[in-house]
């Protein structure tokens, strides 16, 4: 699975599933701009693609700022040339049961969830389109396809993401450019450690595997949709929960 002279922007990479898919993606070869809010992590991370061979830059980005998402696209492609694969990963929680939730945290969680995505999609297709190629992997989530009591912005955000992942596949497949979208169940990161025991244990009964994913599970699927190995397969959602969501 090698991805060499590929170029990928992986937003909220600093932590988590965006750092993970930043190793994954630079270990088969392509250069990482990474893109987050931390610095100091984003240093880190670059640090350690780098002194493993790899091919990394540091770009701090609040994804939550349209303008922010232009420059740090434009910083990225005048430093590495062009962008091919971008992973919009970057995502928060304001977690609420609908009728107490504030309208503000309502509007950042879409704004950050799904609005991004769409933005630095539009601003990295031109790139794709110059080379006839591009790989464009949204992280969705289980709840974007099942709800989640107290989570109306954060299920209507990663729903919204399947329904633009589908769009643009149709808009640009004729380009040779994949628009796929990679929905992770329960997976342990600083999100879902803020959750009770007892939530963590109800959650993991309901689970076929019978564990909690991993990062490096999410990031597997997402350095095999970037892959040339799944060059015919676009619009698609593939689940990474363990079994929790079937069908």
């Amino acid at each position: 699975m090698s991805l060499a002279g590929h170029v990928a922007l992986v937003t909220g990479a600093s932590q988590g599933i965006g750092r993970a898919c930043a190793l994954k993606l630079a270990s088969a070869g392509a250069a990482v701009a990474a893109a987050a809010r931390n610095q100091e992590k984003l240093n880190q991370l670059v640090s350690e693609i780098t002194a493993a061979g790899g091919k990394a830059a540091a770009f701090p980005l609040d994804v939550g700022d349209e303008e922010q998402i232009k420059s740090t696209v434009k910083a990225a492609i005048a430093q590495f040339g062009k962008i091919d694969i971008l992973v919009n990963n970057a995502g928060i929680t304001r977690d609420q049961l609908v009728m107490r939730m504030k309208r503000a945290d309502w509007d950042s969680v879409l704004q950050t969830n799904l609005t991004s995505a769409y933005l630095a999609t539009q601003q990295v297709i031109g790139s794709m389109l110059k080379q006839r190629w591009g790989r464009i992997i949204n992280i969705t989530s289980v709840f974007g396809q099942m709800g989640q009591a107290g989570q109306a912005n954060y299920a209507a955000s990663k729903a919204g993401l399947i329904g633009l992942t589908m769009a643009i596949a149709r808009e640009v497949g004729s380009r040779n450019i994949t628009c796929n979208a990679v929905a992770p169940g329960f997976i342990e990161t600083a999100m879902t450690a803020a959750l009770s025991e007892d939530f963590k244990q109800t959650a993991v009964k309901q689970i076929p595997l019978g564990r909690v994913g991993s990062v490096d599970d999410v990031a597997a699927a997402v350095g095999f949709l970037s892959s040339e190995g799944a060059s015919y397969i676009t619009g698609h959602v593939l689940n990474v929960n363990g079994g929790l969501l079937m069908g």
